[in-house]
């Protein structure tokens, strides 16, 4: 007998490995690159918050930074199993989702629903260890996904500002996890504010925007007169619409960048050399922008952005030497 997507065969129903795997590609562990953004805090903060040169000084913000990372590993793991029972239906409507554990029926909705709650609750609670503005940051987030997961991501052009909306918080989130708790040369807590340049925040918005606008635009342009059933927003889209908003969503996420490249003159608070040494960095972001733009146009891809930042070797290099590149102009202009 033949086993469709949606009756899946009796060795995955029956053994607990096939649940146990079923339940950890659920949780989206490819998409866990997102929460990288939450180290973006740290990597510009130095020579500002910590130095290379003091191990000492670094070896606590690290610890936070990556323990900010997994609580939101955890938290977004939950959302995207609430996510999915919630869309079950549309999901066995896609040709590739209807793959999915839970729509297939390999992870029973109880067991997927029980998962989540206590992975939320369990990365909500842990972070009011990292201090209560990150825990509050933590609970905005499962507010704003959950908001978009039964609401929002119904509603045209408010579904993809959600999307850019938790990009946000996971920068905020950021800074927060290392907020006041660099240790003085006395063993001593000193005081830290936040400072984190708010042209974080917009670069981070308008970047993940313009993911957001690109993937609805792959959404609609494979899913074609079934877009609709697999989801409700792509009605009110349209391919040139869509376009006409990545037009205008693109180029301002390449100034904004630019801008902030800048540092003192332009960027107030921005933590990058005054000689705009930090402009070397434009032409990495410029080709992103651009490469994103290929694939999505010329390639008809975008609908999975976590598969083009693991697969494709040109917009990897083009991260690694952005990284490189700004690591180089912030150390030598220490």
């Amino acid at each position: 007998m033949t086993t469709t997507a949606t009756e899946p065969s009796e060795t995955a129903t029956r053994t607990g490995l096939g649940i146990l795997l079923g339940l950890l590609k659920s949780v989206r562990p490819r998409q866990w690159t997102k929460n990288g953004l939450i180290l973006v805090a740290l990597f510009f903060t130095i020579n500002l918050w910590w130095s290379p040169e003091d191990l000492s000084s670094v070896a606590g913000l690290v610890g936070r930074s990556l323990a900010g990372v997994a609580i939101f590993c955890a938290v977004s793991g939950a959302n995207y199993l609430i996510n999915d029972v919630f869309d079950i239906e549309k999901d066995r409507a896609h040709p590739r989702k209807r793959h999915r554990p839970i729509a297939s029926g390999i992870v029973p909705v109880p067991l997927a629903i029980g998962t989540g709650i206590v992975l939320g609750s369990a990365g909500l609670g842990l972070s009011f260890l990292l201090g209560w503005r990150f825990g509050l940051t933590v609970g905005i987030y499962l507010a704003l996904m959950q908001a978009y997961t039964f609401s929002l991501k119904k509603l045209v052009i408010l579904d993809v500002m959600a999307v850019a909306a938790g990009f946000v918080v996971r920068a905020v989130a950021g800074s927060f996890a290392i907020d006041r708790v660099l240790i003085g040369p006395a063993g001593a807590q000193v005081p830290l504010d936040a400072a984190v340049s708010p042209w974080l925040y917009i670069c981070t918005a308008l970047g993940a925007l313009f993911i957001a606008l690109s993937k609805r635009r792959a959404e609609l342009a494979e899913g074609g007169a079934g877009a609709r059933a697999q989801r409700a927003a792509l009605a009110d889209y349209s391919v040139s619409f869509l376009d006409l908003m990545i037009a205008i969503v693109a180029p301002s996420a390449l100034l904004a960048y630019s801008l902030y490249t800048f540092g003192g003159n332009l960027a107030e608070g921005a933590n990058v050399p005054d000689n705009n040494s930090m402009m070397v960095t434009i032409p990495f972001v410029a080709y992103g922008l651009f490469r994103y733009l290929y694939l999505v146009h010329q390639k008809g891809q975008g609908e999975t952005p976590e598969e083009i930042l693991l697969s494709d070797w040109p917009m990897l290099a083009a991260v690694v030497l952005w990284l490189f590149a700004a690591a180089g102009v912030l150390l030598y202009n220490a």
